[in-house]
C-alpha cells in the first residue's frame, strides 16, 4: 500500500507541475522575409523543415494542418484495428464460450496501455537516452506539447505523434493473446502484458525507431546496425509474434485439442474483423511516413496490393489442396498480406508489393497447415503462423527490395550504401536479435508471472465451463 500511494503521490506531483510543450522563453528572432514565408510554405508543402529554423519568426507555427489532420485520422484508424477489428477478429475465432475473454483483454489492454504509455512508456521508446532505452524527460508527457518533435517529424505535433505511436503500443500486445486464448488466466495476462511492455515492447522499439537506437538505421548516423522498419514489421509483428509462439508452447495445448473440434464460432465476425483491420492498416502503414506526402501514397498502395495477392493466394492454394476455398483462409490471408508488407509498405514498389502479398500468403499458409501441425503446438489463432512468420518474412524482404525510388529517405548518406547491397543482411540481424529477445524474455517472463498468479492457466473446470463466464460473470450470446 506505501508503495502504491507513494506512486500516486509522484504521479500527482508530475501532472501538476508538467506544463507540456512550453519551456524557458527564448530569444525573440526577426521578422521573416517574404522570401523565408514563401519557404517556409514550400517546406510544410514538401515536407520539410522550416527554412525560418533558428533565423526568424515563422509565420507558418506549430504543426500543419493537412498533415496533423492525416496523422489525426491514422491514429484513429489504428485503434480500430484494435477495437473492434482484432477484438471481433479473433472473437470470432474463439468458441463461443470464450468471445467475451479476448474482447475484455483487447479493451483492458488498450486502458492498461494507454497508461502506461502516458507514464513512461513513451519517454522510454522515443525519448533520448542511449541506443537501448529512451530517457524520463518525456515521463508523464512532460515537453510533449502542440510544436512538433523535429527527431520524428517536421509538421506533426509531438503530442499527435505521441498518440499514434500509442495506438501500436496497444495493438501489440493484444496481437500476443491470440496464441493463448481460451486457457491462460486474465489476470495472468495482464501482469505479463505490462511486464513485457517494460522488458520487450519499450526497448525493441527504441533499437529500431528511436531517435538515437542502435538499429534505426534510417535515422540515426551512429546506428550499430543499419535496419529499416517503415511500420512495425520488427517491432510490432515480430515481437509479438515470437513471443506469442514461446508463450503457447509454455502454456500448453488447450484440453481436448488435436482429439476434438474447435471450429471458429462465428466466420461472420471474423469477416467484419478482418474488413475493419484492413481498412484500419492503411493508417498503421501509410501513417507510418508521419505526413500525408508520397511516401504515404506509396504505402497506401503497396499495403492494398500486398493485403489483396494474400487475400487470393491463401485460398487459392486450398482450392487446389482441397478443392474448396475458406471464407477463413480469404481472411487470413489478407491479414497475412497486410503484416508482411508492413515492414516493406514505404520501402517498395507497387509490383514488389504483389510479390509480398503472394509470398505472404504461401509461406503463412504453410506456418499454420503444415508446421503447425508437424510439430503440434496450440498457437489458437494463428498469431504466430500469420504475424511472426509475415513480419520475418517481410523485414528480410525489406532489405531485398527497398529501393529510392519508393523513399528518397534511403538516399541519406547514412543508410545509401547499404540500401540495393547489403541492406538484407542488416535486417536479419536485427530481426535475429529482436526474436532472441522477444522469446527469451518471454520464457522468463511466463515463469514470473506463473509464480505470482499461482499458474498461468484456469482450471480445468473453467476452461471447460468457458472464460466468459468464470472469468467474467458474463456471456457473449443467450438463450
Amino acid at each position: 500500500m506505501n508503495m502504491i500511494r507513494n506512486f500516486i503521490v509522484i504521479a500527482a506531483c508530475f501532472v501538476l507541475s508538467a506544463h507540456p510543450g512550453q519551456s524557458a522563453e527564448a530569444p525573440k528572432l526577426p521578422a521573416p522575409s517574404i522570401e523565408q514565408r514563401v519557404g517556409d510554405l514550400e517546406a510544410y508543402m514538401n515536407n520539410a523543415a522550416r527554412v525560418t529554423d533558428g533565423k526568424a519568426e515563422s509565420k507558418v507555427s506549430g504543426g500543419g494542418p493537412g498533415h496533423s489532420a492525416w496523422m489525426m485520422t491514422s491514429a484513429a484508424l489504428v485503434l480500430f484495428m484494435t477495437l473492434p477489428g482484432l477484438a471481433l477478429f479473433y472473437g470470432g475465432l474463439v468458441r463461443r464460450k470464450n468471445i467475451l475473454s479476448v474482447m475484455a483483454q483487447c479493451l483492458a489492454l488498450a486502458g492498461v496501455v494507454s497508461l502506461l504509455w502516458w507514464g513512461c512508456g513513451y519517454s522510454l521508446t522515443f525519448g533520448r537516452g542511449n541506443g537501448w532505452l529512451g530517457g524520463f524527460q518525456h515521463a508523464f508527457l512532460q515537453g510533449v506539447g502542440t510544436d512538433p518533435n523535429p527527431d520524428y517529424a517536421q509538421w506533426v505535433p509531438h503530442s499527435l505523434f505521441m498518440v499514434y505511436q500509442l495506438m501500436f503500443a496497444i495493438i501489440t500486445p493484444a496481437l500476443t493473446i491470440g496464441a493463448i486464448a481460451e486457457r491462460m488466466k486474465f489476470k495472468a495476462i495482464m501482469l505479463f502484458s505490462v511486464l513485457w511492455m517494460f522488458v520487450v515492447y519499450f526497448p525493441a522499439a527504441h533499437w529500431v525507431w528511436g531517435a538515437d537506437g542502435w538499429m534505426n538505421g534510417i535515422g540515426n548516423d551512429a546506428a550499430k546496425i543499419k535496419a529499416i522498419d517503415f511500420a512495425g514489421g520488427i517491432v510490432v509483428h515480430m515481437t509479438s509474434g515470437w513471443s506469442a509462439l514461446a508463450l503457447c508452447i509454455v502454456l500448453g495445448k488447450r484440453l481436448g485439442y488435436g482429439k476434438e473440434p474447435m471450429q471458429p464460432h462465428s466466420m461472420a465476425l471474423c469477416m467484419v474483423g478482418t474488413g475493419m483491420l484492413w481498412a484500419g492498416w492503411y493508417g498503421f502503414n501509410a501513417g507510418s511516413a508521419v505526413a500525408a506526402d508520397g511516401v504515404a501514397v506509396n504505402a497506401f498502395v503497396t499495403t492494398t496490393l500486398s493485403a489483396a495477392a494474400g487475400c487470393f493466394t491463401w485460398p487459392a492454394i486450398e482450392y487446389c489442396v482441397r478443392g474448396t476455398p475458406s471464407v477463413l483462409g480469404f481472411c487470413s490471408g489478407a491479414v497475412a498480406g497486410l503484416a508482411t508488407i508492413t515492414p516493406a509498405s514505404g520501402f517498395v514498389t507497387p509490383g514488389v508489393a504483389v510479390l509480398i502479398g503472394i509470398l505472404a500468403g504461401a509461406a503463412t499458409w504453410y506456418a499454420c497447415n503444415v508446421i503447425k501441425a508437424k510439430f503440434k503446438y496450440d498457437d489458437s489463432l494463428d498469431t504466430f503462423g500469420v504475424h511472426a512468420v509475415g513480419g520475418t518474412i517481410g523485414t528480410i524482404l525489406a532489405g531485398v527490395f527497398a529501393t529510392t525510388a519508393a523513399n528518397p529517405n534511403l538516399g541519406a548518406d547514412r543508410i545509401k550504401g547499404y540500401v540495393g547491397t547489403s541492406l538484407w543482411l542488416e535486417q536479419l540481424k536485427a530481426g535475429a536479435i529482436v526474436l532472441v529477445w522477444s522469446v527469451l524474455a518471454t520464457v522468463i517472463l511466463a515463469k514470473v508471472v506463473s509464480a505470482l498468479c499461482d499458474g498461468l492457466r484456469v482450471g480445468d473446470e473453467v476452461e471447460t465451463i468457458g472464460l466468459d463466464l468464470a472469468e467474467h460473470g458474463e456471456e457473449g450470446y443467450h438463450g
